[in-house]
């Protein structure tokens, strides 16, 4: 048997109500474990690597039809499965902020402020192809979005890049840049949920966290402008620690988001590339490492989900049945001057790496 070889394969994969053709690609590394990421969105359907056995599983949540991605269903639960999340990831308070002396007003889609980007934020666009082939690192999928000056409040026209790549040791390395012709905000990141068992609630993953504090948030999610230590709390990942127990100790801030669902202030200096997060899964014995650039990290653990939907292979996602660490700045950074800034002029360029790397525990 010939052993596999590094690969990109591109497949149309449905359409959009407005008639834009939406494709998948698929990046295979030389191991035979392979991602595949669709254009609407950006979206990471799938993700497939070795247990400790060598036996492939796909360890994220997703739908196999792109009509699952536009159902009402999916609307209305709103998970952001896999995608790419801009122009603002998490959320603003009172969906507004003020710039250089004006208010700007975006979208209200959780409540009074806005989250994600919006009513529809980069995860629900279709972006172009800029280049798709193998690389030194790995195969390589360059997607672009221009977002025009105004989409859903925001000012200046904001053109993205991100760039995927699927290295031979599992590695998914997300490279963001963007530009804007005016004064802006951005906070990029990717929403993928795990599940390194490929089934199954997430509760008995074993989770670190290299941060010594939180960012705590108000009922209805909106940071208070404060750090909070781990230290003594439900929050404190600093060693490895099962995601279970935590959940269950009473906690003012586990009570506002149903659990876990804060952003961690990293212990790295910001624009340093480095991990920041393991995740390992005892059943299958696999490893996620989670790097980045971005000063903080949203730690999720699937509080909304709740059986309604119905991904891959017929599975129902549950409570609980996935998690995400998205990289970034941050929540409501444009309202909070004592936050690292999240501004964007004409003339610079801003850049964001985020890297899920899969392996197998020691």
């Amino acid at each position: 048997m010939n052993a596999p070889s590094q690969a990109i394969e591109q497949r149309p994969f449905g359409t959009t109500p407005d008639g834009q053709g939406v494709e998948t690609f698929r990046l295979q590394n030389s191991h035979g474990s392979w991602v595949k990421i669709m254009t609407y969105g950006g979206i990471v359907t799938h993700f497939v690597v070795p247990d400790r056995s060598g036996a492939l599983g796909d360890v994220v949540l997703g739908f196999d039809h792109f009509d699952d991605y536009l159902s009402e269903a999916y609307r209305q639960a709103g998970p952001y499965f896999g995608a790419l999340i801009g122009r603002f990831g998490n959320r603003i308070a009172q969906a507004a902020f003020t710039l250089e002396g004006k208010t700007h007003q975006l979208a209200a889609n959780n409540g009074p402020n806005s989250l994600h980007g919006g009513h529809k934020g980069f995860d629900q666009v279709v972006w172009t192809v800029k280049a798709a082939g193998i690389s030194p690192d790995g195969p390589r999928l360059e997607l672009q979005y221009r977002s025009p000056d105004g989409e859903e409040g925001y000012p200046g026209t904001l053109e993205v890049t991100a760039v995927y790549t699927f290295s031979d040791d599992h590695a998914l390395r997300l490279d963001f840049t963007a530009t804007t012709d005016q004064t802006t905000v951005v906070n990029l990141t990717q929403h993928s949920y795990f599940n390194l068992r490929g089934r199954g609630d997430i509760t008995e993953h074993v989770v670190q966290i290299h941060g010594d504090h939180i960012i705590p948030v108000t009922p209805l999610l909106i940071p208070t402008g404060q750090l909070m230590p781990v230290e003594g709390t439900p929050f404190d990942f600093r060693q490895p620690t099962p995601i279970g127990p935590g959940l269950a100790t009473p906690h003012e801030q586990l009570t506002y988001a149903g659990g876990y669902d804060h952003n961690w202030v990293l212990n790295k200096a910001y624009g340093l590339l480095a991990p920041i997060a393991t995740v390992t899964e005892p059943d299958s014995g696999r490893l996620l490492e989670v790097s980045t650039t971005e000063p903080g990290v949203q730690f999720y653990v699937g509080n909304f989900l709740n059986g309604t939907l119905t991904g891959k292979e017929g599975r129902a996602y549950q409570f609980r049945s996935g998690f995400c660490l998205e990289p970034q700045h941050f929540p409501d950074s444009p309202n909070q001057p004592d936050f690292p800034s999240t501004l964007l002029r004409p003339g610079e360029v801003y850049s964001n790496t985020i890297i899920y790397r899969v392996g197998v525990a020691d």
